[in-house]
């Protein structure tokens, strides 16, 4: 497969003959309404507006085709050669009426048409646009959703040159070919940025086998390289909320990720370390192959499973705020074996209770005991912020030729008691979303989303299925009957 040229997808005119001695001069002009260079579409926006024509003489014609088109391509540099490869994953067929035709099929000199159009953005592929074998529902499902716009953007969004995926608005004209055949003779096209709107997916599965995520990290601590050990610290953290983006893709939400730190002390003396700051940045991948990506490749090991089949994978990165650590401390926590031990009236004693420089007492039956009947816990929440001002955030998606993922790292500095410090990184699966609008109650349309309108019928149930109680009334509200006694007075005291 030879390698193929790109350019930025803007409105220009190809010009192509059909026939060798005629070469006709026809100028075709997209035009849609109330666009701007910057402006993103989402799912359900409409795309509407009119192609313009212009021969310079008259241009017999066979048929005018309009249609949106979402193309992805991507290029791996193999030993020998580049492999190319493009992958039309959206294409939707704007009918053109006779009315708008010229009754000669003939576009005249001079005279300008005009030809309209309109365009939804689908929330979904047909099955056709993933033809490939996947052996996993959940991806497929994943390639049949719409990927965003990458590359080509007004800033960095992390896209590397081997990877793109355009939306563009083409305009053709076709004509009868020396053997009567309807051929393509003139092409527009005009490209637009499109962000779907992608809902927050579940946690993902992280094992062992992940080579992209750290999850947790446990360490030794000493207070020199001579020094006997202090403990044992581990550091894990879990996958975040998800970052939304706006619809605009102008604005992000932040998420809070929360580290989790347990230090083990080897002796009664041993303290835990102070936690100086914790860093973070995110890193933006795209994995990119010349067929098709039949599995997850965030997960797994990409680089050993997929090394030799024209497969490649690109990092970068932007830094985020830094969160010094503030009003938190290590608080103590006793282990069940020191409960075993001391039996029930095993009791630690503090200067101060969750301060991490309290020097702590234990029974006389654990003092010489291997290990600690104790040890000490952090959580720390890390805010995380993306910076929109300056870097392009796309939704997580994977496709069939391109995926992009986000990792978040953590970097977590710690001080011993001497002024020795030490690091520990972890990295966690960060999810990018858009938003609906409408607070994710309404669609573009203006009409209620199946989420909303689901958790309304949901609150309507729960309603009539809440417990009636049952009570006598207060005694204003009960009416007296006469008793039977009363009744049976009644009657004697009327006279015979």
């Amino acid at each position: 497969m030879s390698s193929r040229s790109w350019s930025k997808g803007h409105a220009s005119t190809a010009v192509e003959s059909v026939q060798k001695h005629i070469t006709p001069k026809v100028n075709m002009d997209i035009c849609i309404d109330n666009h701007y260079q910057s402006k993103i579409y989402t799912t359900f926006s409409s795309v509407s507006g009119h192609v313009k024509v212009h021969a310079s003489y008259d241009v017999p014609f066979d048929k005018v085709q309009i249609l949106l088109l979402g193309t992805s391509r991507t290029r791996v540099d193999a030993i020998n050669i580049p492999q190319a490869t493009s992958h039309t994953f959206l294409k939707l067929l704007m009918p053109v009426p006779e009315s708008h035709y010229p009754e000669t099929r003939c576009f005249q000199a001079g005279t300008t048409y005009t030809i309209p159009f309109n365009f939804v953005i689908p929330q979904y592929l047909t099955l056709n646009a993933c033809s490939h074998r996947i052996p996993n529902d959940a991806l497929k499902d994943a390639h049949l959703r719409l990927p965003p716009s990458i590359g080509d953007w007004g800033k960095d969004d992390f896209t590397p040159h081997m990877s793109r995926i355009t939306y563009s608005v083409r305009a053709r004209i076709y004509q009868k070919d020396a053997d009567g055949k309807s051929a393509k003779a003139v092409e527009a096209s005009y490209d637009i940025k499109v962000i779907p709107i992608v809902a927050e997916d579940a946690p993902l599965n992280i094992t062992e086998q992940d080579k992209l995520y750290i999850m947790s990290k446990r360490k030794t601590l000493r207070k020199s390289i001579l020094s006997p050990k202090m403990g044992k610290l581990t550091v894990s953290a879990n996958q975040p909320a998800p970052v939304m983006i706006s619809s605009d893709g102008h604005s992000t939400t932040p998420t809070t990720a929360q580290v989790d730190l347990v230090f083990e002390p080897t002796s009664n003396e041993s303290q835990p370390p102070k936690v100086v700051g914790i860093t973070s940045k995110a890193t933006a991948v795209t994995y990119y192959s010349a067929a098709g990506i039949n599995q997850y490749p965030n997960l797994k090991d990409w680089a050993r499973s997929y090394g030799a089949d024209g497969r490649g994978a690109y990092s970068s990165s932007v830094a985020l705020p830094t969160m010094p650590v503030e009003n938190v401390s290590w608080k103590l926590h006793v282990t069940e074996q020191g409960r075993r031990d001391s039996g029930y009236g095993f009791e630690l004693q503090s200067d101060s209770e969750h301060s991490a420089s309290g020097r702590y007492s234990v029974d006389s039956r654990t003092r010489n005991s291997k290990t600690t009947p104790f040890s000490y816990a952090m959580q720390v929440q890390v805010p995380v912020q993306l910076p929109t001002d300056k870097k392009q955030f796309v939704p997580t998606f994977h496709s069939c030729i391109s995926s992009r993922v986000y990792v978040l790292w953590m970097t977590v500095t710690l001080s011993a008691l001497v002024g020795t410090s030490s690091v520990v990184t972890l990295g966690v699966p960060l999810q990018i979303g858009v938003g609906s609008r409408g607070g994710g109650r309404v669609d573009a349309t203006g009409l209620p989303t199946f989420e909303a309108a689901m958790e309304d019928a949901a609150l309507e149930v729960d309603a009539y299925l809440q417990p009636r109680t049952l009570c006598m009334p207060d005694i204003e509200f009960c009416s007296r009957l006469p008793g039977y006694s009363e009744r049976i007075g009644s009657r004697a005291a009327q006279p015979v």
